[in-house]
């Protein structure tokens, strides 16, 4: 009966399509990589990686930032292949923790891209699957860093959000989906990441993806549901939150709610229209 009840749940969990990775698994490569150099003055260059987003991302409906899939696949995967090679020849234990950060959300952000232009053109990027129950790319092995294979999951979750515990690392980011938080037209470097980090909190708060509110009722992004404990771990935090970095016109609408109405979320691939 216990069995019966364990495989129960361990099959509603698969198929549910939660992103979950054995805890032995995440408090290793959560406890690799809290290693830093204090006062090291070494700096990546993120150069490639800037250009490419400056020469392919456009401006489109409600302020979101299209990427040219397209375009990028065939004349710049070469250079992002080679920028990605270059981010995992690093010594990422010789930076300090600034660069560190910058580190993980341009290489984040720069594979997750890969993987899409790998499979490209698809819809979303929910259907390049990482196995039976895993919809999304999420827990492919498809970098190493310092030996260490890693996943997606591994640098968002585990590392990103485990040793920074910043809500804002939701903003910087991109799973290559409309509904999520624009891919930055810039690089992440230590000297601009506290102001694109401010910058994309902004942005998608005020934007139609991040909240709506309509005759009083407010509709957020399921990103704040998905992670509610980054956000105060109720919807009180999440309010919160969002009165913090709400424009005048909104934050005055939010200082009146009480709740949140309902969540959405659009996968739909972020591609240039």
């Amino acid at each position: 009966m216990i069995y019966t009840r364990r495989l129960f749940l361990a099959l509603a969990i698969a198929l549910a399509g939660m992103n979950m990775t054995s805890l032995p698994a995440f408090a290793d490569v959560a406890g690799k990589f809290k290693a830093y150099q204090k006062g090291s003055t070494k700096s990546i260059d993120h150069s490639a990686w800037d250009k490419l987003l400056k020469t392919y991302i456009r401006k489109g409906k409600d302020d979101l930032n299209e990427l040219d899939y397209k375009a990028l696949k065939k004349s710049g995967h070469k250079q992002l292949k080679a920028y990605l090679k270059r981010l995992q020849a690093v010594n990422v234990f010789s930076l300090n923790r600034a660069e560190q950060f910058a580190f993980w959300v341009n290489l984040y952000n720069a594979k997750t891209v890969d993987v899409i232009l790998a499979r490209y053109p698809v819809s979303s990027i929910k259907s390049i699957w990482s196995g039976i129950f895993s919809p999304g790319p999420w827990k492919l092995k498809n970098m190493v860093v310092n030996g260490q294979a890693l996943t997606l999951d591994d640098v968002e979750h585990v590392i990103l959000r485990g040793l920074w515990g910043d809500p804002r690392i939701h903003y910087a980011v991109n799973c290559a989906a409309i509904g999520c938080p624009n891919l930055a037209i810039d690089a992440f470097t230590a000297a601009n990441t506290q102001r694109l980090l401010q910058g994309g909190a902004k942005a998608y708060v005020n934007s139609v993806r991040g909240v709506e509110i309509s005759n009083g009722r407010v509709k957020a992004s399921k990103i704040y549901k998905w992670f509610i404990v980054d956000f105060g771990g109720n919807e009180q935090g999440i309010l919160k939150h969002l009165r913090r970095y709400a424009a005048p016109k909104l934050a005055a609408k939010l200082k009146k709610a009480r709740k949140i109405s309902s969540y959405e979320y659009d996968w739909a691939l972020n591609d240039r229209r």
